[in-house]
């Protein structure tokens, strides 16, 4: 593993063409990057997102309730913040499960976007207030984001995340998994599952990354759900989350230590090509009472450069995973073979 941590990406590239954009409106006008969206046992459905500013009361990660999927409210904050957190540690990328009368939030903190650490904190209610429990899940790791616990069908809990790997042909940030002893501690070392096979999944070329430079390749926001036939399904995000060439892929497997397949011929599932949205990703899966899969993700808002939350249905099937807009009449979003907007 690296020892150096990365850089700062930079500001957002720029935005498709007018003509090529979504008219579907966000869920929530305002910022609410990484979405993930939890059915709480209550009945509500809780929206956490990342936000780049403490909200109120200094609390991290932008919190919304809806009783419907589309009309959302603003509750506040979610995570209360330790007094003596430096005031510019930044946190990323909040995932919620709920397992033994708790809710167990994961998320990442760094500052910037340098050595990024993976963290739990617990609530008694799903819109917090979330306190840390003081617990560093990778602390031998130099960087690790986007924490997406899974239950499998077992009941074991798993926690796929991205954390960075230089050696190999394609160097840059991959995606693993390891198993949960309790909801505060992993069990053994990372198992490494995807990795970047093509040149959608680019982040920066001539990357000074670790001592190093590099053609930088990025997988992140992993988000796993059953495929319905004993096997797992993965989404995940790849290439620049600051450009259109961003976009979001699918892979298979057997169980989440795989291994993992994906057709790599096919190229990403979602991307600004298929859909209008301006560099969709960093996904979260909702299965609703009827079973519906949903897929909530985020793109820019190319006039005021804020990431907004969109929802998309999603279709899992004979092996077969597609999206729909469920504001477009039923109709499937094409799945090209290679996305046709920025990215390299």
């Amino acid at each position: 593993m690296p020892i150096d941590p990365p850089v700062s990406p930079g500001p957002p590239a720029q935005a498709l063409p007018r003509d090529r954009q979504a008219t579907a409106p966000p869920l929530w006008d305002g910022y609410c990057a990484d979405p993930f969206v939890l059915h709480a046992q209550d009945g509500r459905y809780v929206m956490y997102g990342t936000t780049p500013v403490p909200l109120p009361e200094g609390r991290a990660f932008q919190v919304l309730v809806s009783d419907d999927l589309e009309t959302w409210r603003d509750v506040g904050g979610a995570l209360a913040v330790a007094d003596d957190a430096p005031a510019d540690t930044e946190y990323w990328a909040p995932e919620v499960a709920h397992a033994h009368g708790t809710y167990w939030m994961y998320y990442s903190t760094g500052i910037g976007d340098a050595g990024h650490r993976l963290r739990v904190a617990t609530a008694s209610d799903p819109t917090g207030p979330f306190e840390d429990v003081g617990a560093v899940l990778t602390p031998d790791l130099p960087f690790a984001i986007d924490p997406s616990p899974y239950q499998d069908p077992s009941g074991d809990w798993w926690l796929f995340y991205a954390t960075d790997l230089v050696e190999g042909a394609r160097p840059g940030t991959v995606l693993a998994v390891q198993r949960l002893l309790d909801m505060t501690h992993l069990e053994g070392a990372p198992t490494v599952i995807l990795r970047a096979t093509a040149d959608w999944q680019r982040y920066e070329a001539d990357r000074h990354m670790y001592g190093g430079v590099h053609d930088w390749h990025t997988l992140e926001g992993p988000a796993v759900l059953d495929d319905g036939d004993g096997g797992c399904v993965l989404l995940y995000s790849g290439g620049n989350w600051q450009t259109p060439g961003y976009g979001v892929a699918v892979a298979t497997a057997g169980s989440p230590q795989g291994p993992w397949h994906e057709d790599v011929s096919r190229g990403p599932l979602v991307t600004s090509a298929s859909t209008g949205l301006v560099g969709p990703g960093h996904c979260s899966v909702l299965v609703d009472d009827d079973g519906t899969r949903h897929l909530f993700l985020h793109a820019w808002d190319p006039s005021v450069q804020r990431r907004r939350p969109h929802r998309m249905d999603l279709l899992v099937q004979d092996g077969s995973v597609r999206v729909q807009d469920p504001n477009a009449d039923g109709r499937a979003a094409r799945r090209p073979a290679e996305p046709t907007e920025g990215g390299c």
